[in-house]
């Protein structure tokens, strides 16, 4: 059993994947896409890597405001979050990702990461501190 995290933007989706023992998550891959409107080849790339890795479920960023509220993207993350389960059949949860980003670039550059190469790596680090945030919130409740 693996669980996907989805950083979902308007130009990517970044993927991370969690290890079999449910404890940590690990960067995989971004997905471009071509049009912010256009779902079909995102959900079928999201839905091959499913199978591949035989996920379970999906957490997916949800990109709240910071005061809290539901501003135009996270309402977007809703939608996508609909698609997703109807295409897939999986539990998809939405996990708070405020400062995500943040936290994937300071990662990015503690590794050493020169700066002209971190947006290639930023989506799919910023999945993996999502799906990691979860792993970690869930294991301290277990």
């Amino acid at each position: 059993m693996r669980i996907m995290g989805l950083d979902y933007g308007t130009k990517t989706v970044g993927v991370a994947l969690s290890d079999e023992l449910l404890l940590t998550a690990q960067p995989v891959m971004t997905i471009e896409r071509k049009s912010e409107n256009k779902l079909r080849r995102t959900l079928a790339q999201i839905e091959e890597l499913i199978e591949k890795y035989e996920v379970s479920f999906v957490v997916l960023g949800y990109p709240k405001n910071m005061n809290n509220t539901i501003g135009e993207r996270a309402k977007a993350t809703e939608e996508f979050k609909e698609h997703l389960e109807r295409r897939t059949g999986l539990d998809v949860v939405l996990q708070d990702e405020r400062l995500s980003t943040v936290e994937s670039q300071r990662i990015l550059i503690e590794s050493g990461v020169r700066r002209e190469h971190r947006k290639e790596y930023v989506d799919k680090m910023a999945a993996a501190v999502i799906l990691q945030s979860y792993l970690d919130m869930n294991q301290t409740c277990s």
